[in-house]
């Protein structure tokens, strides 16, 4: 299996080059055409394809950041520590963007290079989506199309469950995080991979997948979880759930004044942890400026550690 992973050094000049060339308009949220980087380590899942995908892979960005749409074959890429830096630990990281598109950078390599710093194999997975315009400017008139305003709840809702969703089908991304973690557990002893410290972390839609994946797979044993701003509302905890890090902020769209996933963990007496922002907003990954969101990984290393997922098992 492919020995290699993305090194620190290229993806520096990658995010470098990509921040070089946005900062003069990436901040205005428009979306702009960005060709496909090159993932030479990327690994074929080999999960299949998606029915009805009008248009190959592309790429765009929105913010600064590398974001990657109609994905109909799913990849996963190692982020592995420096030699003699690695702890054991590894997680599979699932970025967000509403099962229509991937946030790359900010919730994904971003991310695991952080992790990778600190001792842990980090996989970002590239799942498949939903299938959106060929053309840029149609998908882009769909992204900022308007929106109903957020309702607050008011005084008569306050102790009222809200309606659930209505259920996506993510057979095919289950199907693709399930791949993802049968790859690491195959090839642990190359990547220095305790398989008993698998976890999983996703992003808005990315956490909404990490939840799918913890309440419905059969072959994934996840050790620990970090839904990261994903949906709130109440779910059935799986027996022996694993324990959860969950992070939200007050001024997310998601948040609304929702803790029924904390409460259901708690109540079934599985370990959580909570933190919620006073601001922070949506789709922040590692931080935005003077958000005070901004220390959630400190406080999920933090985490990890204190619950001895950084141990070797020889030391515990």
């Amino acid at each position: 299996m492919c020995k290699n992973y993305l090194k620190p050094l290229k993806l520096i000049l990658f995010l470098g080059v990509q921040w070089f060339f946005s900062m003069s308009y990436a901040q205005d949220g428009t979306i702009y055409p960005l060709e496909a980087p090159n993932e030479p380590n990327a690994i074929l899942l080999g999960t299949g394809t998606v029915e009805d995908q009008p248009s190959k892979e592309s790429w765009f960005r929105q913010w600064g950041d590398p974001m990657a749409r109609n994905i109909s074959t799913a990849t996963l890429t190692p982020f592995l520590p420096e030699k003699g830096k690695a702890n054991g630990a590894a997680v599979i990281v699932a970025p967000g963007g509403g099962f229509r598109w991937l946030s790359m950078g900010n919730e994904g390599w971003e991310v695991a290079e952080a992790l990778a710093k600190q001792g842990i194999a980090a996989f970002v997975l590239k799942y498949r989506l939903y299938p959106t315009d060929v053309s840029l400017d149609d998908f882009a008139a769909w992204m900022n199309r308007p929106r109903p305003a957020h309702q607050k709840p008011d005084e008569t809702s306050k102790n009222t469950l809200p309606s659930p969703p209505a259920q996506r089908d993510l057979s095919n991304q289950l199907e693709d995080a399930e791949a993802a973690y049968a790859l690491i557990v195959k090839n642990a002893s190359e990547w220095g991979v305790d398989i008993n410290r698998i976890g999983m972390i996703g992003f808005s839609a990315g956490a909404g997948l990490t939840m799918h994946a913890t309440l419905n797979s059969q072959t994934m044993k996840l050790a620990f979880i970090g839904p990261i701003y994903g949906g709130m509302g109440p779910v059935k905890v799986p027996e022996n759930a694993p324990p959860m890090f969950n992070v939200i902020a007050t001024d997310d769209f998601l948040f609304n004044s929702q803790f029924g996933i904390i409460d259901a963990w708690f109540k079934a007496g599985r370990p959580v942890e909570f933190h919620l922002y006073q601001n922070g907003g949506h789709g922040f990954g590692l931080g935005n400026p003077n958000r005070t969101s901004n220390r959630w990984f400190e406080a999920f290393i933090h985490w990890l550690n204190v619950n001895r997922f950084l141990v070797p098992k020889s030391l515990k």
